[in-house]
């Protein structure tokens, strides 16, 4: 039952994640005109898509590869590796899209870094790559000791979260700002509440919405990675059964228990 509910809530996320990137692209294209790479004001489209696209919803996806109860059996380095790749594929996307928006503002001779919003997003960026070098090194690389993973891997889940959490709120100011300037002298103002104003405000409920979802999967202690020798019920239902004509089956003395229980 936990492991259906666990997978109903990727479906879900998954379903979330894609309305995200679509909403957010067809708001571009749509209502500000569609892309482009000239410096213009289609040049900047790029910027919300491609932060939603990888600070969001990549980076969701990646901080949930050991989640998956197919993670916790077998060897952890190809986890490992998806879950930087996912990283490192959102840290691109962002990267792209903070060109995007610097080179629009250079070429109209806006000044950068100016907003609430410019601080957050690349405070959140920052603390991205920092997470991301940091987790290479450490986790990735054979070199560190268990006791410097040990004493480093609360500080990483921490920022893991923090950072999503930053992302969230950089993108519900980042649509909040783009409505106001694009608004701000049309004939139906933000305050009357235009279709470009409602769907923009529904693709921001869609983001928190992702969000609260993958903070909740990576919350739940049910969900997280087992210390090793510790099987809970979602592990042993991977474990071969006896009598399996594909599989031998190996016994051997494990310790089961639930995660809340008490040895």
């Amino acid at each position: 039952m936990a492991s259906g509910w666990f997978y109903l809530c990727c479906l879900v996320l998954g379903s979330l994640g894609s309305m995200c990137i679509l909403f957010t692209a067809y708001w571009m294209q749509f209502w500000c005109g569609g892309f482009a790479w000239d410096g213009s004001t289609h040049t900047f489209n790029w910027h919300p898509v491609l932060t939603v696209a990888g600070m969001v919803v990549f980076y969701g996806a990646g901080s949930l590869v050991y989640r998956l109860p197919q993670s916790w059996l077998g060897p952890k380095l190809p986890w490992k590796l998806l879950h930087a790749a996912l990283h490192l594929m959102a840290f691109s996307l962002t990267v792209v899209g903070l060109v995007a928006v610097f080179k629009f503002h250079n070429h109209n001779h806006i000044a950068n870094l100016y907003s609430l919003h410019s601080w957050l997003g690349i405070t959140t960026v920052f603390l991205f790559a920092c997470q991301w070098f940091l987790g290479f090194a450490i986790f990735l690389l054979p070199w560190a000791s268990l006791w410097l993973r040990s004493l480093l891997k609360p500080i990483h889940v921490f920022f893991g979260a923090s950072i999503l959490s930053l992302s969230i709120a950089s993108v519900i100011s980042g649509i909040n700002e783009k409505l106001f300037f694009t608004l701000k002298n049309a004939t139906q103002p933000y305050s009357s509440l235009p279709s470009q104003a409602v769907f923009a405000n529904s693709t921001g409920m869609l983001v928190v919405a992702f969000g609260l979802l993958v903070l909740y999967i990576l919350l739940a202690s049910s969900w997280k990675r087992p210390e090793p020798g510790i099987l809970t019920d979602r592990q042993l239902l991977l474990q071969p059964r006896r009598g399996s004509p594909l599989l031998p089956v190996t016994y051997m003395p494990v310790t089961t228990r639930r995660p809340h229980e008490p040895w």
